[in-house]
């Protein structure tokens, strides 16, 4: 039973008085921005009278935006710690009312820059040189102006946006809430509510009788509700489509790519990249077969583990040298903000009573980079910890390297850190130890973490291209036609070595992303860099580390890609996605042969 907090020592508690030190303090600042926003009102129909009211503007929003950033950053953790706490869930609700009237406050902005001229805007930085810091931003906001409604149209459309996201929220509650997926017996012989928050475990079980069972009520029971789920989906690719048709997109998928400014070529050559790949995932199922000794292997089995879960225990402080030792590649600055990380209190570290459940790393620009974790002293742990380590040293250099306007990343690049160290310490820690168990369960994870973040993740996002396509093409999206389209793909990426069980057409019925569409490439790109970054840093190449290093210096100084090509990285054109696929193949083949054997034998490929 987790321990109370109060009974936790401080020094593996994060340090949040350094926000605000009393509640007080939180409350006067809340009470304080509340009432001082509604000075963002004297600008409107006078922004571009001058470039000394555009400056003015564009830094009190800055100003306004980070005390509100600051303040919800705080209230939100505070109810991490122990959501038990009433008077924090009041703080959450309080900012959020607050942030509301903010964005009703200041929707004036962008369609009173977008009704003039973008040559006066370039005009007001020629001669006003401290607008030139908000350069990016105000192109930013002028690059949509051809994707832009009237204001009464974008009006009408905000003031639909929680109808228009009506789909998501009941399939949330639907998956979460209301279906009941019945009993299952787990591998102690004992009857256990299957959830869909549980499934995850029961389908890796080392039982298989425990994993066809999750797997057949899960989906008997999505089943039942088929029609039901077809209707939300395709009502949310139908919104897409006739939004992205509205703002004179050529396409749903280019509306959402067009944020970053990402061609759709990339999404393309992602998708053509994995499938030249899927020979190595074929491979990577037969050694399933033959590690799990079954005649035939069924969807149910894919997510059993090639090895038991090392018993091996990390103690934390053994953890932290372990990451220090294993990130020291990246040479003494890297490290320095590693040690702020561990000994000025960033780091939630051991669960206790109430606190929220997994990992992150959050701040804001005026705070520390914040992790959240629950230790549990295995090496799951201490990946996450590296993992999160990865988020916060990223902030921390962006934060400290840029203004506040240009300080927050693209979301594109945003995992491409914590998962760069994930694998530096899985490296690190194979080339460090003789545990036979503690390598098997190692090797095993990064295959996972291949098949599930790059195969995977590509499938979904093939999936959600082609379901948009046939809705735009006229085809109705009924359950029939979404389940044998997703079926296509299962059968694609399964072809070899697997029996296909029919009940898997209904999988996509329990996938939240698809309601934040076309977003879930970004793990598969993101994982493909990270695994591009971590072979040319174990290659010792010292300047491609000093080219990363400013890479997460960078912030969001510019779009993603172009950022990635100052580090040498051109994922349109060169071959990222199908590199990190072989080094996928490289694990699968290699024979790591230690004084106790094998780990497991591949002779036979």
């Amino acid at each position: 039973m987790p321990i109370l907090r109060e009974n936790i020592d401080k020094k593996y508690k994060w340090n949040l008085e350094k926000i605000y030190k009393t509640n007080k303090e939180f409350e006067e600042e809340l009470d304080y921005i509340t009432k001082k926003q509604e000075d963002i009102v004297k600008y409107k129909g006078k922004i571009l009278e001058s470039s000394e009211n555009l400056y003015n503007l564009l830094t009190d929003m800055n100003n306004y935006d980070m005390i509100l950033a600051k303040l919800y950053v705080y209230a939100k953790m505070r109810l991490d710690e122990d959501a038990s706490k009433s008077i924090y869930k009041d703080y959450v609700g309080r900012v959020e009312n607050t942030l509301t009237k903010f964005s009703t406050l200041t929707s004036f902005i962008e369609p009173e820059l977008l009704s003039s001229d973008y040559e006066l805007v370039l005009k007001y930085i020629l001669e006003n040189e401290k607008l030139e810091t908000y350069k990016k931003v105000l192109q930013d906001i002028f690059r949509y102006k051809s994707h832009t409604l009237t204001n009464q149209e974008e009006h009408i459309l905000a003031s639909l946006s929680k109808v228009l996201g009506v789909s998501e929220n009941t399939a949330y509650y639907l998956r979460n809430a209301d279906m009941k997926f019945g009993k299952i017996t787990d591998e102690n012989g004992k009857k256990q509510e299957l959830t869909d928050s549980n499934y995850s475990s029961f389908i890796k079980s080392s039982s298989r009788k425990v994993r066809k069972s999750a797997f057949k009520e899960m989906f008997k029971t999505y089943e039942s509700l088929i029609n039901t789920y077809a209707s939300l989906l395709g009502g949310t690719v139908e919104l897409n489509n006739e939004t992205a048709k509205l703002r004179k997109y050529n396409s749903a998928l280019e509306a959402s790519l067009y944020h970053d400014d990402i061609d759709v070529k990339l999404y393309d050559k992602l998708i053509e990249d994995v499938h030249k790949g899927l020979p190595f995932l074929f491979k990577y199922y037969k050694l399933k077969k033959q590690v799990l000794k079954v005649n035939d292997l069924h969807i149910y089995d894919v997510y059993a583990e090639l090895a038991e879960k090392s018993d091996k225990k990390y103690e934390y402080e053994e953890a932290k040298e372990i990451i220090r030792k294993a990130l020291s590649v990246f040479g003494e600055e890297y490290i320095s903000i590693i040690d702020k990380a561990f000994n000025e209190n960033w780091i939630d570290v051991f669960e206790n009573k109430g606190k929220k459940s997994g990992a992150y790393s959050w701040g804001t620009y005026n705070t520390d980079p914040y992790i959240l974790t629950n230790y549990s002293y295995d090496y799951n742990s201490v990946s996450t910890l590296a993992h999160e380590l990865g988020h916060s040293v990223h902030s921390y250099l962006s934060n400290h390297n840029n203004p506040y306007h240009e300080s927050g990343y693209p979301i594109f690049l945003a995992e491409i850190a914590s998962t760069v160290n994930e694998l530096l310490l899985a490296y690190y820690i194979l080339d460090n130890t003789d545990d036979i168990n503690e390598k098997k369960y190692i090797i095993s994870n990064m295959l996972e973490l291949y098949r599930a973040t790059i195969y995977r993740q590509t499938m979904f996002a093939e999936f959600e291209k082609d379901i948009h396509e046939k809705n735009m093409q006229g085809l109705v999206l009924t359950s029939e036609t979404i389940s044998d389209i997703y079926y296509e793909k299962i059968k694609t990426y399964f072809a070899q070595n697997i029996k296909i069980d029919e009940q898997i057409k209904y999988e996509w019925a329990r996938i939240p992303n698809f309601y934040d569409s076309f977003y879930v490439y970004k793990y598969a790109t993101g994982l493909s860099i990270a695994s591009y970054i971590v072979k040319r840093i174990r290659a010792n190449d010292t300047e491609f580390k000093n080219k990363y290093i400013n890479l997460l210096k960078s912030g969001g100084k510019d779009y993603p890609l172009e950022l990635l090509k100052k580090c040498d990285i051109d994922i349109l054109n060169d071959d990222i996605v199908y590199e990190a696929l072989e080094s996928f193949n490289d694990l699968i083949d290699k024979e790591y042969v230690y004084e106790k054997g094998l780990l497991w034998s591949l002779r036979y490929f």
